[in-house]
């Protein structure tokens, strides 16, 4: 049990060391990935110079998503959550050390690399559905929201580092094989740090698999109106406000950097993203959280817009780190409202499907982008899709009238606690 003190800190749920462990292994595979998103974007384009293979590399890994997203989520529901993030981790090793033998042999055709990025899709869908999963074994449910907090703050602090050391990398050895290196010995640290984890004990049912065992996330979530509408939101905004993929183009044809400037704009939503999450750790969100969902989505989409029409570095870091602050709101208010709402044996499965419409979103509104810019144009690509995202806000408010009313999330029920409420009072 933590000490009084620290339970009353901003800073509880480090008093736990599986959530302490974690964090190590999350903010390590986090700086891998995002390093090497750097590297395989500047790579595809130098190679191509076309928006749209910008796009096909979202896709690329979008598709594993959409296929697997009821595997992974029985998988972590079936299987130890620390073993199945285990195997990931070396699965994300494995694609970097591909990725560095395509870069070393000095490949000019793109397909190599589209077939490493399907394979890291793979991994990350059942990386995604496991580590979401298992942070309320982690801690208890009373320390969860400040540790969803920290876990953001994490995510968000290894977007802020790994984009940058790719970047620099990338500039130094005059090419990707540095980054791929660095992002593979990368991942063995993440996987060593998860041998150590110990998750609490919870008592989880054994079921038959069959198709309503495996579609149980999806009738779990679409019971649950509140949680439908805030995912299915956040879905939306991030498909339609997909500007990081164009981010090569920015950097290089209308802010005329280099590699260097291009990890800073990757970098700057996670500055945003991390102060925020710093912030609601020590402030917490105390009430009215379903109009706080709302107005940080409108917020996301304004900055879109800023950034779209933007010419100057600095002016476009500032839009992308208030973008980045803006999402980081409605991420916070999300997890903990579906986390905190969903049984332990069923929670893989909602959050495999969560993982479809938020995670893999981020991929699919890569491709968008890509598409988009292909035919309109690079910046009014960005300005469509900010302008979408502020409808989008607006419809959900009107067709969801349970996000408008959620006030504080501890006190915000499913329609499960209500059901069972009378059987407690009898």
């Amino acid at each position: 049990m933590p000490a009084p003190a620290a339970a009353n800190s901003g800073r509880v749920a480090f008093t736990h060391p599986g959530f302490v462990l974690f964090q190590i292994a999350r903010f390590l595979i986090v700086a891998a990935v995002e390093m090497q998103a750097v590297a395989v974007g500047w790579q595809v384009y130098d190679i191509t110079k076309r928006a749209l293979d910008l796009g096909l590399v979202g896709l690329a890994q979008f598709l594993p998503g959409i296929l697997l997203f009821l595997a992974s989520g029985h998988a972590s529901d079936r299987f130890d959550r620390r073993k199945v993030l285990g195997t990931c981790y070396a699965g994300f090793a494995l694609c970097s050390a591909l990725l560095l033998s395509i870069a070393e042999h000095g490949m000019r055709s793109v397909r190599p690399i589209y077939f490493v990025l399907v394979l890291l899709g793979v991994v990350r869908s059942f990386n995604g559905t496991a580590s979401r999963s298992i942070l309320p074994q982690l801690v208890p449910d009373e320390h969860f929201a400040n540790a969803v907090a920290w876990n953001a703050t994490t995510f968000q602090a290894a977007t802020i580092l790994g984009p940058s050391i790719g970047g620099v990398l990338y500039a130094i050895f005059h090419g990707p094989s540095a980054v791929y290196a660095m992002a593979m010995l990368t991942a063995l640290g993440a996987l060593l740090s998860t041998f150590r984890i110990k998750t609490r004990p919870q008592t989880r049912r054994r079921e038959p698999t069959t198709l309503k065992t495996i579609f149980a996330g999806l009738h779990f979530i679409w019971r649950e109106k509140l949680i439908l509408g805030a995912i299915s939101l956040d879905l939306f905004a991030v498909l339609l406000g997909g500007a990081v993929a164009l981010l090569p183009v920015y950097a290089r044809e209308i802010l005329h950097t280099g590699p260097w400037g291009l990890g800073l704009l990757r970098t700057a939503p996670g500055i945003g993203a991390a102060l925020m999450a710093v912030s609601v750790a020590h402030w917490p969100i105390r009430g009215r959280s379903g109009p706080t969902l709302l107005w940080s989505v409108a917020g996301f989409g304004i900055c879109t817009i800023i950034f779209g029409i933007s010419t100057n570095l600095v002016f476009s870091l500032l839009a992308l780190i208030f973008l980045g602050a803006a999402d980081m709101v409605s991420v916070i208010i999300r997890a903990t409202l579906v986390q905190l709402r969903t049984p332990d044996e069923m929670r893989g499965r909602v959050m495999s499907v969560d993982m479809v419409f938020i995670g893999t979103s981020n991929e699919l509104g890569q491709f968008e982008s890509g598409i988009t810019a292909q035919w309109f144009g690079t910046v009014p690509a960005v300005l469509l899709g900010g302008i979408g995202t502020l409808v989008v806000m607006a419809l959900w408010a009107w067709w969801f009238p349970e996000l408008r009313g959620a006030g504080k999330l501890h006190e915000v029920k499913s329609m499960a606690e209500i059901a069972e409420e009378p059987e407690r009072i009898q």
